[in-house]
């Protein structure tokens, strides 16, 4: 069905590989494409709970590509930011959750979509950074934004300006990721997370994470306000009374997404 990723669905869970070892997993503008289409399947599947995005071989995304990239005039490079940037946001905002699971290098524009997902399990082997200012480049893809966002003003300027390179522990510290685990126990950590997301209410899910993405970028009192109306509007939910009249008669509960 694509040329650069792999897409699998098992039960409630999703499963999206990028998939051009060759080049470490480099987007250009097919994966980018793809990777779109795909998410938007994904956000239109009412089956689908939760979404585990890696990359296939010894690479998560080893950033955009450069070879792409080299010879794009000022005006098609930024078509490709604004581009890139509309993946990332959308992957963002869809209603599921979606997990990356880091298994290598995740650079540049690699970096970038791991910080558009919703949280960041790492192999141990993962390795982190925004190289782009090293290529006569900024980043392009958002990572100027959501890096600052996740560690900080100045932890972003440090790690941008100086391109460096940084490990899972180091990126564990400074909160760009959750968890670091061995590279073994990759893939089985993040089916845990999933499913653990996948057993409870959708709708609550989705509700959640919107509140949190959008009262991110709000005063308390807004987001409290946004906050307030999620709560209320779950009541108006089977799920809910689904959820509450299971948890009274003691036995686990089976949501339906409604």
């Amino acid at each position: 069905m694509y040329d650069t990723i792999m897409y699998e669905v098992k039960g409630p869970l999703a499963y999206v590989t990028i998939n051009r070892p060759e080049a470490l997993n480099a987007l250009n503008r097919t994966v980018l494409e793809e990777l779109f289409d795909v998410f938007n399947k994904i956000d239109a599947d009412s089956n689908i709970r939760a979404v585990i995005l890696t990359g296939a071989g010894r690479s998560f995304v080893a950033g955009a590509d450069i070879v792409q990239m080299s010879t794009m005039t000022v005006a098609e490079g930024r078509a490709f930011a604004a581009y890139g940037q509309k993946v990332m946001n959308f992957i963002e905002k869809i209603e599921k959750p979606v997990i990356a699971a880091v298994n290598g290098f995740a650079l540049g524009g690699g970096c970038e979509l791991a910080m558009a997902c919703d949280f960041r399990i790492a192999s141990a082997k993962a390795k982190f950074g925004q190289p782009e200012v090293g290529l006569g480049i900024t980043p392009g893809f958002g990572g100027t934004q959501r890096l600052s966002k996740l560690v900080g003003k100045g932890m972003a300027k440090l790690l941008i300006l100086t391109a460096d390179t940084i490990g899972a522990e180091e990126a564990l510290r400074i909160g760009l990721v959750e968890k670091v685990v061995a590279p073994e126990d990759l893939l089985a950590t993040c089916e845990e997370i999933a499913g653990k997301i996948a057993a409870k209410a959708p709708i609550a899910v989705s509700m959640a994470k919107t509140c949190i993405n959008k009262g991110y970028h709000l005063d308390l009192f807004s987001g409290s306000a946004l906050e307030a109306e999620a709560f209320g509007g779950c009541f108006g939910t089977e799920d809910q009374k689904e959820g509450m009249q299971a948890f009274i008669e003691k036995r686990p509960a089976e949501f339906k997404n409604r």
